[in-house]
């Protein structure tokens, strides 16, 4: 495997480094104008510019838009037509990733100056949110998990799913997940005109107040442009993981973390940083023997020729500030002691902690999001939670007493900024 090696000795490691990290998704000038179009579309003719899109894109024969929507009594027969282990696998899934977004929720506070004004916040949640949930063959259960149980817990009002069946094909673990998870209402429908439909409202489809959840290139651009319409949670880029091993971890495993992360498509990245040459090598020889028993063998292959790398450093401490100049969406923390270098890493979307933490877990059951921050985000970024799904207002109620001081406060600077009638507004509630 044709795999870059780097060490932090080089002369032009940070270049290196630099480059490897660099991705920018290139404006493909006819998707942006497909989509475009089909929003516009969408907003202008509604229903029927969805289901002309959905015959076209998906092949789906819709008679008419009543027949977008699936009955929730579908989602009850997917989900009790499980075999007992998957469901009982969802729901321990569901459980843990509950309560683990149950300690997210925020509350309202106030407190009250010594003049009796009362000042505070307000801790509300959305009306309704739309999760988009890719399908078909691609079908993605635990994306449901990870969207719409924040949501639940936040306390949205409600929940519109939207998951695309090309030719007629459902997968019955995704609409099980969405009848676990409390779902509303779920259309079949996808792509550009799934997000326009739900940012703009149809006839049919209800206007949402954000749009979570991940797509095709197609999707993100969607999320992007109705942005401001109404929220979106992120536009991501290509899955990535960065291992941080101190040489104690059997190689095997990293070499299959990597994998982990490789698989997904080929733009992913998968990045080994380690102070011990030796066990890199081993690594890398895990790669070679392990790769050819892969399904996905080739785009893992293409995913760590093209954007993964084994990095050699000095010591921790520099694998931990290399660490923090990627930023990754993940990061294993594959020591003996992990606790002693959490203090040191800054950003990242999630930090897997320990030798038996695998990156796999956050996707499915561990309890934190796996919806996540990518292409370097983590510096400014956060995992997709419950504070996703609610807003805050600022409570001001102020005193008789408090009117004199705070508008001759207000008043002197609003006559600074030249507005006459900020100032009278404050100096009217004086006495």
């Amino acid at each position: 495997m044709n795999i870059k090696r780097l060490s932090s000795r080089d002369a032009d490691f940070l270049g290196e480094l630099d480059r490897l990290l660099a991705f920018e998704a290139t404006a493909d000038e006819q998707l942006e104008a497909t989509v475009a179009a089909i929003l516009a579309d969408v907003r202008g003719r509604g229903d029927a510019a969805v289901l002309e899109y959905t015959r076209k894109f998906d092949r789906l024969p819709l008679v008419d838009a009543a027949a977008m929507e699936l009955p929730l009594s579908e989602l009850k027969a997917a989900f009790e037509g499980l075999p007992t282990a998957q469901r009982e696998a969802l729901e321990q899934a569901a459980q843990r990733v509950t309560a683990y977004h149950e300690k997210q929720l925020q509350t309202s506070w106030t407190y009250t100056d010594a003049d009796g004004t009362m000042l505070g916040q307000q801790v509300t949640a959305l009306d309704r949110v739309g999760l988009y949930v890719p399908g078909g063959k691609a079908a993605y259960p635990s994306s449901v998990l990870m969207n719409a149980l924040p949501a639940k817990v936040a306390g949205v009002d409600e929940l519109i799913m939207v998951v695309p069946t090309p030719d007629g094909v459902k997968n019955p673990l995704v609409l099980a997940a969405a009848r676990l998870c409390g779902v509303d209402r779920v259309f079949t429908i996808g792509g550009a005109q799934a997000v326009a439909a739900l940012a703009y409202g149809t006839a049919s489809i209800p206007k949402v107040d954000k749009i979570v959840g991940p797509g095709n290139a197609y999707v993100a651009s969607a999320k992007r442009r109705v942005f401001g319409v109404c929220g979106i949670d992120m536009v991501a880029g290509p899955s990535e993981i960065l291992v941080v091993c101190d040489g104690g971890t059997p190689p095997d495993w990293i070499a299959m973390d990597l994998f982990s992360q490789a698989e997904h498509d080929e733009l992913a990245q998968a990045i080994l940083v380690s102070p011990d040459a030796d066990f890199i090598e081993k690594v890398a020889e895990s790669i070679d023997r392990l790769l050819e028993a892969m399904p996905r063998k080739e785009i893992i292959r293409t995913a760590l020729q093209d954007r993964g790398a084994l990095i050699h450093v000095a010591d921790m401490d520099e694998a931990c500030r290399i660490a923090n100049r990627i930023a990754p969406e993940h990061l294993e923390l594959s020591v003996e002691n992990p606790q002693a270098w959490l203090p040191k890493l800054k950003h990242a979307g999630a930090i897997f902690m320990g030798r038996y933490t695998s990156e796999s877990l956050g996707d499915y059951c561990a309890g934190p999001n796996h919806v996540l921050p990518t292409s370097g985000t983590a510096r400014f970024s956060s995992p997709l939670g419950v504070y996703d799904f609610q807003k805050r207002s600022s409570l001001i109620q102020v005193s008789a007493a408090g009117a004199q001081t705070l508008g001759a406060i207000a008043a002197e600077l609003a006559f600074g900024e030249g507005l006459q009638a900020h100032a009278q507004s404050a100096l009217f509630r004086r006495s």
